[in-house]
């Protein structure tokens, strides 16, 4: 069996003795590095770290909650904003779908096989066709119709469900629904999008449509964490894929579907795995 691994990660105002500090207080505790990454943003000031570490040793402490109290003292001393968690542990997130099921199918696919590194409490629609596929995965659906009339209600309901499955995110997989400005700041570095285009090129809808009359050769997708602005938040991952003049929008949107289903799938696995800090109106993102 591997060894019980924990994963610390840090962020603050830029300064001398960091890495020092967090690499001293695990080596007098007889903790083993096996993975420490690290980033120190000149032009924001801010710095920005990901360790993973395991008992090396007998002066090793003896659970999650140990290590935090041991380790307060050191992020008192450097102002940081950090958390430690056992690596197994699993963030929880909601995922949002409205008709097409080709991102939410990848991402219960990969947890089924093991692969995906969130923990999915629950499926939310705004349309009830993707029920059936979502049960069979063992997982609670949630239909919940949203009208102009009902915006503010509907949107209460989503978060009543996270807060009832005690869910760290929302993921939004293809939810053709704009969320409204005030569930956006209450969701602020906790709610993933996947938008189909290369942002910043194509926002809003139609983008597959849009792309085509420009005769682009590159079409892409990006997911991003949402914000009030509407696909302008901070961007997680990004792939693109090659086409020419041949291509139908059709063809685009299909072509379009592989990439969206796997930028979301990396960008939900950097978020489980607390690879992905924010950095102001950008992301830093540990590989």
């Amino acid at each position: 069996m591997d060894a019980a691994r924990w994963i610390l990660t840090l962020a603050c105002e830029d300064r001398v003795g960091i890495v020092a500090g967090v690499s001293g207080f695990l080596a007098e505790r007889d903790g083993f590095i096996t993975d420490s990454q690290q980033y120190a943003d000149l032009e924001t000031g801010r710095f920005f770290m990901r360790v993973v570490f395991q008992a090396g040793g007998a002066h090793f402490p003896a659970d999650t909650a140990a290590l935090r109290a041991a380790f307060a003292p050191v992020a008192a001393r450097f102002a940081l904003d950090w958390g430690l968690v056992e690596a197994a542990a699993k963030p929880r997130a909601i995922i949002a779908v409205s008709t097409g099921s080709h991102c939410l199918a990848d991402l219960l696919h990969r947890r089924r096989s093991g692969a995906l590194s969130i923990e999915i409490a629950g499926v939310v629609g705004n349309h009830d066709n993707l029920r059936a596929l979502t049960e069979w995965h063992g997982i609670a659906f949630h239909h919940l119709p949203v009208t102009d009339a009902n915006r503010a209600e509907q949107e209460a309901a989503i978060e009543a469900v996270m807060a009832e499955t005690q869910a760290d995110y929302l993921v939004l997989a293809r939810y053709m629904q704009v969320l409204s400005a005030d569930m956006t700041a209450r969701l602020a570095g906790r709610c993933i999008n996947i938008h189909h285009s290369f942002l910043p090129g194509f926002k809003g809808a139609r983008p597959y449509h849009r792309a085509h009359e420009r005769g682009v050769k590159l079409i892409g997708a990006t997911a991003h964490f949402v914000t009030g602005d509407l696909d302008e938040g901070p961007i997680i991952e990004q792939a693109v894929e090659r086409v020419d003049h041949r291509a139908s929008v059709d063809e685009m949107i299909r072509t379009g579907r592989d990439i969206e289903a796997q930028v979301l799938a990396r960008a939900v696995g950097a978020v489980g795995e607390r690879r992905v800090f924010l950095n102001d109106g950008k992301t830093v993102v540990f590989r």
